[in-house]
């Protein structure tokens, strides 16, 4: 990875840091880079279970660097989105981990995100109406699927930014911290998930997030399609008999 993306592991989680603080984070193609190999070897990683999305220096992101844009570069790619991830989220949770501005791109990679934690004082916005743009990595088209429609269009058609209280109130945001705390806090939030079955809980992220999107009369047996393989696999059994010797489960992932 480059020093523009900080890739640790704690355990199972792995933490992927923006670390462009003299530029509040803004995205350009070293950082997109970046995060998209960091989720990828998320995915391909049998120990890694969850992942935690952060920024360096007290600022979440941002957004897309616009001086890197009118030098020709683009944090997006074809297929995938902005840094890899708006249009292809990874396989495994991410949790976002948000202090200040998340702004634009950097509020759209928090959208790409399955939950977020955020500093008090964090601040999430589309501004790019206010720049003649459209939130085009996912903000316009996703910001609907999160919260009310009329609160998305608020947000969107004035491109004014909310506070964490109200992104929490509205249900952007799954828990808010005193500043300072959102990355320890997203990676114990990471931690209880990886703590779980590694297939149940890749099973029960895609299920989630993509069920609404099934023709009414095949939701079930989508759904069967996912879970079978789980319900049948070596975890399942791991996990009852954990239960049932009172003992924390040993996974593997099969």
């Amino acid at each position: 990875m480059s020093d523009e993306v900080l890739v640790e592991r704690h355990g199972a989680v792995q933490v992927i840091t923006i670390n462009r603080p003299e530029a509040r984070n803004a995205l350009n193609a070293a950082v997109a880079a970046g995060v998209r190999d960091a989720v990828d070897e998320l995915d391909a990683a049998a120990e890694l279970r969850a992942g935690v999305l952060t920024g360096a220096g007290g600022t979440f992101s941002s957004g897309m660097d616009l001086k890197a844009f009118l030098k020709g570069e683009t944090p997006s790619f074809p297929g995938r989105g902005l840094c890899g991830i708006t249009q292809t989220p990874p396989r495994k949770p991410l949790v976002g981990a948000a202090e200040g501005w998340a702004l634009a791109g950097g509020f759209e990679l928090l959208l790409a995100c399955d939950l977020v934690v955020a500093g008090a004082s964090a601040r999430f916005g589309t501004t790019e109406v206010k720049r003649g743009l459209v939130a085009a990595a996912g903000g316009a088209m996703l910001l609907a699927q999160r919260v009310p429609r009329a609160l998305a269009l608020e947000m969107l058609l004035t491109g004014d930014p909310v506070d964490s209280a109200r992104a929490a109130q509205i249900g952007l945001v799954n828990l808010v911290v005193d500043d300072g705390q959102a990355l320890t806090a997203a990676i114990e939030l990471a931690e209880r998930i990886a703590a779980n079955g590694p297939l149940a809980v890749i099973a029960t992220k895609q299920i989630a997030s993509s069920g609404g999107d099934w023709p009414a009369d095949q939701r079930w047996d989508q759904m069967a399609a996912l879970m079978g393989p789980v319900f049948r696999s070596e975890d399942a059994r791991e996990g009852a008999r954990a239960f049932a010797e009172k003992r924390p489960p040993v996974w593997q992932g099969r």
